[in-house]
Formats: C-alpha cells, structure tokens, sequence
C-alpha cells in the first residue's frame, strides 16, 4: 500500500563497531536502539555477521527482549543463521550478501543464483511466522525472483546512486534514480513490499524518499557517524525531517 508516511529503521551495527574496538560493554546497542525509537526511528536493524564483527548473540538477545518496535535482522543465508532466527523470532528476516573480506555489504543478493536454497530458508521462516525481504539490486529479474520464492519484501540497494550522488555524477544521480523508480513501480505491482538503504545519508535520502511505492528506509552508518558530532537523538530527528518533508512534497 502506497503511504504518505514513511518508515525508518536505524541500524545499530556500528555502536557495536565502536565497543569491539576496546571491549566492555561500552557504547551499548540497545540504549542506541532505545533513543533511536524516541527520536523517531520505526524500527531497529542489526546485521549478525557470521564473524560477529560488531553485533553479537547477546545483543540480538538484548534488542528483542528489551524494544517495543520492530528488530529487523540482517543475515546470511545460512543454516546457522536460519536457526538463530527461528530461535529468536524477530519481525523480519532480511537475506544480504556476506564475504568475509568485505568492509560493508557491497551489493545485492544474487537471488536467481541462490534460488534453491533461499526457497528452502524463506519457507522455514515464513513457518515461524517472519516477514522476510530479500537485499538486492534494483533489477526486475531479481525481483522477479524474489516474487517467485514467496518472498515478503525486497530491500533496494541504493549503493550505486549514493556513489553517484557523493561524486556529483549528474548522469549517473538520475540513471540509478530511473532504476529505482521502475524496480519500486515494478515489485509493488508485484504485491510485495518495496524497501530500500545503504550508503543514504542527509543530502541524498531525499530523492529516494519521494518514490511513493518505497514503504521503508534502512540507514545506519551515516546516522551512527552524524550522532558523534550532535548525538544520535538530532541525527535521527533530522533524518526523519527530511525523509517526511520529502515525502509530503
């Protein structure tokens, strides 16, 4: 359903970057999580790598025990990972790409190459209950895909128009912009859920937020980064400003 309201989630991830660097329990997930949602944020995302690089079990275990919105977990798909979920039940479950080696998740999930298994995964979670989106470029045959695996959502990389955007790559803004546009048109006709994030940040959620079939923002590096400078409370506020100005516009 087409709304005027847009949804925000704030990914936590990175408050945990920040405490693995020295260990302890300092800065905590969950009180980031907990002033995200007075400031605005619809829901928390956390991305339980299977290095647990920054988000832990114990966190995981923290966010769901002590929230009152939505947790969506980002995850691999694996069999570990599947039954984490199951365990732990969160809102959402969204499948993204993982290497190792990567610094950030550089781009979609190849949802045609990984068909069989996803097929098994998504039905095991949609058993228990979960709504489950798929990270993936803005491409039809890979919504398509995500169609056809029965999946709820599909979150829309936006990785290739931030790059754009940061750069001042006139061309290249209104180009990655068109492909979401027509990947939003085309997955809501669909019926499913249209999401999208990565790499947005004050300057560029704005375009982004004014495609109506887009239901929900994910952002979380560039708000954890802002609330170092004026605390995560205005960074969330102010991207929640702009997303609704744009949005109403």
């Amino acid at each position: 359903m087409i709304t005027d309201k847009m949804r925000l989630g704030v990914n936590v991830d990175h408050v945990a970057t920040i405490r693995n660097a020295r260990g302890g329990k300092h800065p905590d997930p969950l009180k980031a999580a907990k002033l995200a949602i007075n400031s605005g944020a619809d829901s928390i995302v956390v991305h339980l790598r299977e290095d647990r690089r920054h988000i832990s079990d114990d966190d995981l275990i923290n966010l769901m025990k002590e929230l009152d919105k939505p947790i969506t977990l980002e995850m691999a798909a694996t069999n570990e990972m599947v039954d984490i979920a199951c365990e732990s039940s969160p809102k959402k479950v969204c499948f993204v790409p993982e290497k190792r080696e990567e610094r950030t998740t550089e781009g979609g999930l190849d949802v045609c190459s990984s068909f069989s298994s996803l097929q098994e995964y998504i039905a095991k979670l949609k058993s228990h209950n979960m709504d489950v989106s798929l990270f993936i470029e803005p491409d039809v045959d890979q919504i398509n895909a995500a169609k056809e695996l029965n999946a709820t959502a599909v979150e829309l990389h936006t990785g290739e128009y931030c790059n754009a955007f940061d750069s001042h790559d006139v061309l290249n803004i209104q180009k990655e912009l068109i492909r979401l546009e027509e990947a939003s048109a085309h997955g809501y006709n669909l019926g499913l859920e249209i999401n999208a994030g990565h790499g947005l940040n004050y300057a560029s959620v704005a375009s982004v937020s004014k495609i109506k079939q887009i239901t929900e923002l994910n952002i979380g590096h560039f708000i954890i980064g802002e609330s170092l400078f004026v605390g995560i409370e205005d960074a969330v506020r102010e991207m929640r400003l702009l997303i609704d100005t744009a949005r109403q516009s």
